[in-house]
């Protein structure tokens, strides 16, 4: 069977369940933006700031950090600072680990190509109580092994995202 064997009124249903199927996977999502890493090295003092205009203020809401990596990354974990600024001047910042291989040394995440995408869970039912802009920020904390500096830049991590989803 091929694609101009299936009637008009058959190939409008399936599109239209396709586009159902894509949009209902998508209906939760209320903020999705990644910002790329300047030749794929993090710098150690590059902040990448997310401006969330937050309107429900009685929702619950999963925050993620979406990370892309290649096969540069060189460790099997990654520290994070991830802060959220309010709109009324209150802060929360945390320091987060985040396993990023097997205990065998395969890259977690997924993608078919040598980039893979890993969608790291930062805060769960949430809701943001105040209206307005949220700026959520992310730096990384590596360092080597019984060194105090952190690394000037992380090779291997291509892009870094926020993800915000609205619980039903």
């Amino acid at each position: 069977m091929s694609l101009t064997s299936i009637s008009p009124f058959k190939g409008t249903f399936v599109i239209l369940m396709l586009s159902f199927l894509f949009l209902s996977c998508e209906k939760n999502l209320v903020f999705d933006q990644f910002q790329s890493v300047d030749q794929n090295k993090w710098q150690k003092d590059s902040v990448l700031n997310f401006i969330y205009e937050a309107k429900d203020t009685l929702s619950k809401n999963n925050i993620y950090v979406n990370l892309r990596n290649n096969k540069d990354y060189e460790y099997s974990n990654l520290f994070l600072i991830v802060g959220i600024d309010f709109p009324n001047n209150y802060q929360i910042i945390d320091t987060l680990e985040y396993e990023m291989t097997t205990p065998e040394g395969r890259f977690l995440g997924t993608g078919i190509s040598d980039v893979l995408e890993n969608k790291l869970e930062y805060k769960t039912n949430v809701n943001f109580p105040v209206s307005g802009n949220y700026t959520i920020h992310v730096q990384h904390a590596m360092r080597k092994s019984q060194e105090i500096e952190g690394l000037k830049y992380l090779n291997g991590i291509t892009d870094v995202g926020i993800q915000i989803e609205k619980l039903e």
